[in-house]
């Protein structure tokens, strides 16, 4: 029996339960009691609770769990009941399920371009998948586990960029007719992911109504999806949708990848991402953590006898003359040029007729503080004296020491050297938007930098300052301007990631010359963890141009890359896993 609207309505109040489902199944005398149903996802088993005649046996389903994987019991209608099996083991995940039973949905009042929604096909499609996933700390799919589709397995989706091809964004959908014969013909949503880097507005939205209207158009009746309960831009989003909490459970296994879901947030848990990198990896190989200021990411790690103090990336190992070397960027530029690398001109501002003498030798000037960060009081591509002299009062605000440099075309390319050794390099990109030709550039900037905060937990955003205006205005155009659809606009000429830049990861293409300049530089600072900034014609090409270098560098910007790992093997060489 279909569900129609009139007893989806009797049915809302009710609690997947075993008894109820085989209630319903014998109302067809065509079907058989239910057995109890996992379904691999390649990333580890949905065990569908109500199908499980018992506790016992749910429970000894999850512990039957594989390495490296992760179960989920979904449907637990009496969760305690299973954790009594095995309270040492099992936990309750605390998440909320939600439900949106199909007569509720309302489609969508806008469209969203630039982007297409399809099935994952091939190995491509699920190495790009992989890659998206991990960006977001998320478990890979190894496809060749996956319950097949003809014997009810799930279906992942990927968002396709229409212009460059990349995956910007995945979900995976369960038919449950198909999975577990499901007599109330639901569906459910799970790994919904968006590349934190894309610009292009509304893909998670797209992809939650692409499930729920591919499965309306299969004669399906309602969407569940697990969220955790603190996910509150996510719930936004599906209370918008018209999903509403189903009072259920679900249990997983006690393992390393849900630690933090059964410890609870420890005192790690207030430090930023860059800082919670390199804890979360000192914790996995069992080195003692002690946090000292969250807020200024502080920590002390302890192991076998050794006791380092970290901030963020910056280390005991790390001499307070290195650290003076990459802050005063002057002395920088000079330890630089005595290695023979190749650096831009510079001298500190001086009279307004020296500066004016400054930038027509050079045709267009970088104005930066002596002693900045984070790209602040930072301006490019400057080629007039006014231009000049305003950026030079603003960057006075962080020092009134500021220096001028020639500027020089090319991308923006952070290389990070750990041990002198290059681990990770990435193109920086700053801050773009994309037009969608009904919204304002002041209401696509507001959007955008809520996306990038929520990616970066709130490191990441882009400023509507004078500098972002600049930008506009040399543009010809300003806030409250609308950009056609599809239509591109950097809103920022420097790439730095606190003001809203994203990263495009370049390790594996990086040219050799490249690669030795850094680790040649890293050299001439002594310093053993670095950030070096770098314009290149591209990131496969040797030419290049130093332009500073950060003693603490941001870790977390270039996952998947083993950043963290490879700092910690610096600080504590014993704690490597033997390979």
């Amino acid at each position: 029996m279909r569900s129609t609207a009139f007893n989806q309505r009797l049915l809302r109040g009710q609690t997947p339960s075993y008894e109820r489902l085989q209630a319903r199944l014998a109302e067809d005398h065509t079907s058989q009691p239910s057995q109890p149903q996992a379904i691999h996802c390649g990333w580890g088993r949905l065990l569908i609770g109500h199908t499980y005649p018992d506790a016992t046996a749910l429970a000894e389903s999850l512990l039957d769990e594989q390495p490296g994987e992760r179960d989920i019991a979904l449907y637990v209608a009496a969760p305690h009941q299973v954790l009594a099996h095995a309270p040492q083991q099992l936990f309750l995940d605390p998440s909320d399920t939600l439900r949106l039973w199909f007569t509720d949905y309302r489609p969508a009042r806008r469209s969203f371009r630039g982007f297409r929604i399809r099935r994952a096909q091939n190995d491509a499609d699920w190495q790009a998948i992989n890659c998206l996933y991990q960006t977001r700390g998320m478990l890979p799919i190894d496809p060749d586990k996956l319950t097949p589709y003809n014997e009810g397995g799930p279906t992942y989706w990927l968002a396709e960029d229409e212009d460059s091809g990349a995956v910007i964004g995945s979900v995976m959908g369960l038919n449950h007719q198909r999975a577990f014969r499901d007599p109330e013909n639901g569906s459910s949503l799970w790994c919904l992911a968006v590349d934190p880097q894309c610009s292009r507005p509304g893909v998670g939205e797209v992809l939650v109504r692409h499930l729920i209207e591919h499965g309306m158009s299969r004669g399906l009746s309602y969407l569940d999806l697990s969220v955790l309960h603190d996910n509150k831009q996510a719930k936004k989003l599906y209370a918008k949708l018209g999903f509403r909490e189903l009072q259920i459970f679900s249990l997983k296994r006690k393992n390393g990848i849900n630690q933090p879901l059964f410890l609870g947030p420890g005192p790690q848990a207030e430090l930023n991402p860059y800082a919670r990198i390199i804890v979360d990896e000192a914790l996995r190989r069992g080195i003692e953590v002690q946090v000292d200021d969250a807020e200024a990411g502080l920590f002390t790690l302890s192991h076998g006898g050794r006791r380092i103090r970290c901030r963020e990336s910056l280390c005991d190992l790390t001499s307070a003359v290195s650290m003076t070397l990459c802050q005063d960027k002057r002395l920088t530029h000079r330890a630089l040029s005595r290695a023979d690398l190749s650096v831009p001109a510079q001298r500190l501002a001086a009279s307004a007729e020296d500066n004016a003498a400054f930038l027509a030798e050079h045709g267009a000037v970088v104005v930066k503080p002596v002693d900045g960060e984070q790209g602040q009081g930072v301006a490019v591509d400057l080629r007039t004296p006014g231009e000049v002299q305003e950026a030079i009062e603003r960057a006075r605000v962080f020092d009134q020491r500021v220096l001028l440099e020639s500027y020089h075309e090319g991308h923006d390319l952070r290389v990070l050297v750990i041990g002198y050794e290059v681990v990770a390099a990435a193109i920086r990109r700053p801050a773009e938007i994309i037009g969608d030709g009904r919204h304002s550039i002041g209401k696509l900037i507001d959007a955008q930098s809520r996306r990038r905060q929520a990616a970066t937990g709130g490191e990441s955003r882009i400023p509507k300052d004078a500098e972002t205006l600049r930008t506009l205005h040399g543009a010809g155009l300003d806030y409250d301007s609308v950009l056609p659809a599809g239509e591109r606009l950097a809103v920022r000429k420097t790439a730095n990631l606190h003001t809203g830049g994203t990263l495009e990861d370049v390790t594996t293409i990086l040219h050799p010359t490249l690669r030795d300049a850094a680790i040649k530089a890293a050299r001439a600072l002594e310093i053993p963890v670095v950030g070096l900034d770098l314009l290149v014609p591209a990131a496969d090409q040797p030419e290049y141009v130093f332009i500073e270098a950060n003693e603490r560098a941001g870790l977390a910007n270039h996952e998947p890359q083993p950043t963290a790992e490879r700092f910690v093997d610096l600080l504590f060489p014993l704690s490597q896993t033997p390979s």
